[in-house]
């Protein structure tokens, strides 16, 4: 076994390698950038060498600067984690040449699956189904236009040497698929340095099922059981859960052993998963992915094995530690994704500083005992931390175990309602709701759930208003020295008189809705109350144990929770949800309209990639403006309203910030 390795990573995967390296006695080195200089890994391990600027082409993709951390520090070994270089053949040789052992595949079988469309020809040879498409080494347009309208509409467009969702096309008509081509390849070679696609049929209403391999240096192969990952929006995975619901002993049998074949047949060492992709009862490989993968946290809770020692006692040479009779499914685990996203807008990612961060109380992942483990929480920021625009957006992995998929199901719906943060917009309440829904609960799974049930998933949810706003007053009167329940009037610095009744207007804002709104709070005596347009109750407030914990009654409601003060924004969180109110009664004015008439603004800090109108321009409704690149995706700028381009305030290759105006229109109607 090794002594010290390198994990050439950063966030919640460099934190989990280090965890399995440090129960293992093994030494771990971080590598940071100048953003991650005081992030988690770094504390995770024992060493950390900072190898470059903030974006990952400058730090995280520098090979050479790796390597010679790696060897500085007397690592004998590179952890890649996933993204980043864990599926590059260029550093896997470049660590096999300066004498590092890189924990992962051989170059042959990263280089044989780093192109989809070579895999699907090995995968052909290998007798494992495919879906029909085009894999062809010919990239003329009109070429790939006649490919499409002969496998027949819709058709999805893919990133030959892509992932995680990037560069990846679903074209519905002939007459779309040119612009759909032409951003497709500008993602892919934004994203992975080479714009060559793919084209498959586009199944509708199929699922994602993966399979866990491993194998050895001794010729050993095992697979460890399915997962589905079929809920996904913009082609990335939100939920992920092992086994696969429904599906019949032969059926994953098969899958199984279709993946081992697929392993075998190019020879493959250490951790990968092999993607299906499954409709009307048939399965059909889509790509292997040479590394260990976001979802493995839920094939290790429902076999008891730690994937990532495995990988290192492969890496070292030693044979796989079970064989595949000796592997077990015990119960389901699920893992849910919580991202700084905003999901109303398209998921489009959210950065700034986790300014409060809560998590469920987590039971230490233990191996042998996944039962012993109900909660997991797999993370690589803390509260204070920032989400940058350099990085993927992911706050933690929250992860479930239950002795069936019922009860995981309740244990995750529990643990989402203990999900707390103040910064970055997160896509909590939306994970709240999809696990909460009809067809999730019923495992009626497959790609476009979200899409398919987007009015029920995005509809106006219903609020704890008054109590959630009874918590938010306790605070405001707790803050300013008001008379908790219990206290002495002594200890008060306001809100009690010695010989008659207290009267405190208080203005508020509903942040959510932007809707301002007055409640007076009442004492006379013993008796308080608040008062508002549409209600007045009998109101009392105790401090909780915990950091932010309140307790109220108001009216015949009694309701506990916590509330973040940031400045004047009464951050709310009881019933499950969250709810915000800015204090205004300080405030000059309220707050300005975030934009003015014929203003169109970024809608997070990226790139400029294209300007597709010029000053003068006549547009309509919709038309696209402006492309932006902002994490490796595109977003495309349209027109709010038909109107009349009036300049441009951005060229190609412009950095621009969170809201700053792109351009300015003349609105309305233009002859």
């Amino acid at each position: 076994m090794f002594n010290k390795i390198l994990i050439a990573n950063r966030g919640e995967i460099a934190c989990r390698v280090a965890a399995t390296c440090k129960r293992l006695g093994i030494a771990s080195v971080a590598v940071y950038s100048d953003a991650d200089a005081n992030a988690k890994h770094v504390a995770a391990c024992d060493e950390a060498v900072h190898i470059g600027g903030s974006a990952a082409a400058d730090s995280y993709l520098r090979i050479e600067r790796i390597i010679e951390a790696a060897l500085r520090t007397g690592a004998q070994a590179v952890h890649p984690g996933y993204g980043f270089l864990s599926e590059n053949e260029d550093f896997a040789h470049a660590c096999e040449k300066a004498g590092l052992v890189f924990i992962g595949p051989p170059v042959s079988a990263i280089a044989a699956m780093g192109s989809k469309a070579a895999a699907k020809a090995l995968m052909h040879a290998a007798a494992v189904p495919l879906v029909p498409g085009y894999h062809g080494d010919d990239q003329d347009a009109e070429l790939l236009r006649g490919e499409a309208d002969e496998i027949g509409y819709p058709v999805l467009l893919k990133a030959s040497a892509g992932g995680g969702g990037k560069g990846m096309r679903v074209v519905e008509r002939g007459e779309d698929f040119a612009a759909a081509l032409a951003s497709c390849k500008r993602e892919a070679a934004s994203s992975f340095g080479n714009d060559r696609v793919l084209i498959e049929k586009y199944l509708t209403r199929p699922r994602h099922i993966e399979v866990q391999v491993f194998a050895d240096t001794q010729g050993g192969a095992v697979y460890l059981f399915d997962r589905d990952c079929s809920v996904q929006r913009r082609h990335q995975k939100v939920l992920e859960e092992a086994p696969a619901p429904g599906l019949s002993d032969e059926l994953r049998r098969a899958m199984g052993e279709a993946a081992v074949a697929a392993a075998r047949a190019v020879e493959y060492v250490g951790a990968g998963t092999v993607e299906f992709i499954m409709a009307d009862g048939q399965f059909y490989f889509m790509e292997m992915n040479t590394r260990l993968q976001v979802e493995h946290p839920v094939t290790e809770m429902i076999t008891g094995q730690d994937l990532v020692e495995w990988q290192l006692r492969v890496a070292a040479g030693e044979p796989l530690p079970l064989s595949q009779d000796e592997l077990r499914v015990r119960g389901h685990a699920i893992e849910a994704r919580i991202y700084a996203e905003n999901p109303s807008r398209g998921f489009l990612p959210s950065t700034g500083t986790l300014k409060y961060l809560r998590m469920p109380e987590a039971v230490e992942f233990t191996i042998g005992t996944p039962t012993r483990a109900p909660v997991r929480v797999d993370s690589g920021v803390r509260e204070g931390d920032a989400i940058t625009p350099f990085y993927d957006p992911m706050i933690a992995k929250l992860i479930v175990h239950g002795a069936d998929r019922d009860e995981a199901l309740a244990r995750l719906a529990h643990a989402l309602k203990d999900c707390e943060a103040v910064g970055p917009q997160t896509n909590v309440e939306f994970l709240r709701r999809v696990v909460a829904s009809e067809p999730f609960a019923c495992a009626d799974l497959d790609t476009g759930l979200i899409e398919r049930h987007r009015d029920a998933l995005f509809a106006p949810a219903s609020r704890p208003f008054k109590e959630a706003l009874a918590l938010a007053c306790a605070a405001l009167l707790t803050r300013e020295g008001g008379l908790a329940h219990g206290a002495s009037p002594w200890d008060a610095l306001s809100h009690w008189r010695l010989n008659g009744p207290y009267r405190q207007s208080i203005d508020w804002r509903d942040v959510e809705r932007d809707e301002a709104f007055r409640v007076v709070y009442l004492r006379d005596g013993d008796a308080r109350s608040l008062e508002h347009a549409q209600w007045t109750e009998p109101f009392d407030w105790w401090r909780g144990s915990e950091p932010h914990a309140l307790g109220a009654h108001i009216g015949d409601s009694r309701v506990t929770g916590r509330v973040f003060v940031d400045d004047d924004v009464f951050h709310v969180f009881c019933q499950g949800t969250s709810l915000a109110f800015e204090w205004t009664n300080l405030l000059a004015h309220a707050a300005d309209a975030e934009h003015g008439e014929g203003r169109l603004t970024a809608p997070m800090p990226g790139k400029v990639i294209a300007v597709l109108v010029e000053p003068g321009a006549v547009v309509e409704k919709g038309a696209p403006l402006i492309v932006m690149e902002a994490m490796k995706m595109e977003h495309t700028i349209g027109a709010p309203t038909a109107g009349k381009i009036a300049e441009v305030l951005f060229a190609v290759g412009d950095q621009v910030a969170d809201g700053a105006q792109l351009l300015v229109m003349e609105m309305g109607e233009q002859s």
